[in-house]
């Protein structure tokens, strides 16, 4: 049976740390503020904004946010963007996704002050990741690379394979491990829906992670023995209840480690947008 990387428990760490440095920041008068923009009635949307609320709560950071009607029109949107970038008191801004269609995301990220895009999806952000000199990574790669990190997994030298090719997730997550960075340096195969035989490219990883958003398509088959393993997946069942995109029953009989689901990247999401919040009023405070 492999071990489990609880995910639940290295965010608990993380947010152990970030409560030293927000108190470093409280004695120089600064409190870290987070807006996070909600277009819609997305049920799974409001769900995680309603979780960011409560971590940010815990933490003492200023959270905010601002809840928007479906049927928003792109005017509206952006004014309050420009009103947040104005907002000396909010440090960070979230638009949470995914919005209405009839709204174009990617313009609306664009209009985000990149000091205040915590969670990494400007094209400034982003390409200062490519360089290799990130400020902001966007959450879900960077609470990855940290269940990694923190659970003493070897990443440089290592043969990484990342199913899914999202911008949010599996671009950036590549670009992340390959750079010749400190916990990173390894070698990286993306893989995708117009990969052929799948199973050629996953069963030769180190470490696999699945960000595919397909229940349980990865099976023993996809696997070696003494893989490590992360789901980024979160599928909806009918019961209720979320499986993730590797069959975590009969995998984690063959590999050596792996995230559960929930339990496992999820809250590391939510970790990493603190993470970057509190980075971002520190550099803010520190005039950068």
């Amino acid at each position: 049976m492999a071990d489990i990387i609880d995910g639940t428990k290295i965010a608990g760490e993380i947010f152990d740390e970030l409560k030293d440095r927000i108190a470093a920041l409280g004695e120089r008068g600064v409190v870290p503020g987070l807006a996070v923009i909600l277009v819609g009635d997305d049920p799974a949307s409001a769900t995680y904004v309603r979780l960011k609320g409560r971590d940010a709560r815990k933490l003492g950071i200023e959270s905010v946010t601002h809840k928007m009607p479906p049927a928003t029109e792109a005017d509206d949107l952006e004014e309050l963007i420009d009103a947040l970038n104005r907002d000396k008191s909010i440090h960070g801004i979230l638009l949470q996704s995914p919005i209405p269609s009839h709204l174009d995301e990617l313009s609306f990220l664009q209009r985000i002050d990149p000091a205040k895009d915590v969670d990494g999806l400007h094209p400034t952000n982003q390409g200062l990741l490519m360089r290799g000199q990130p400020r902001f990574v966007s959450c879900t790669p960077y609470g990855v690379q940290q269940l990694l990190v923190r659970s003493g997994i070897e990443i440089a030298g290592q043969h990484v394979v990342v199913v899914g090719r999202s911008v949010l997730v599996g671009r950036p997550l590549s670009v992340l491990l390959s750079n010749k960075t400190e916990n990173a340096n390894a070698t990286v195969t993306l893989c995708h829906t117009g990969t052929r035989d799948l199973a050629r490219f996953t069963t030769t990883a180190d470490i696999l992670v699945v960000a595919a958003g397909s229940a349980k398509m990865i099976g023993p088959e996809h696997v070696s023995e003494g893989a490590v393993v992360i789901d980024v997946g979160t599928n909806p069942t009918e019961g209720g209840k979320l499986v993730g995109d590797v069959d975590f029953d009969s995998v984690s009989q063959k590999v050596r480690a792996i995230t559960p689901v929930p339990g496992g990247v999820g809250p590391m999401t939510r970790a990493m947008l603190m993470f970057n919040t509190v980075r971002a009023a520190e550099l803010s405070a520190a005039g950068g």
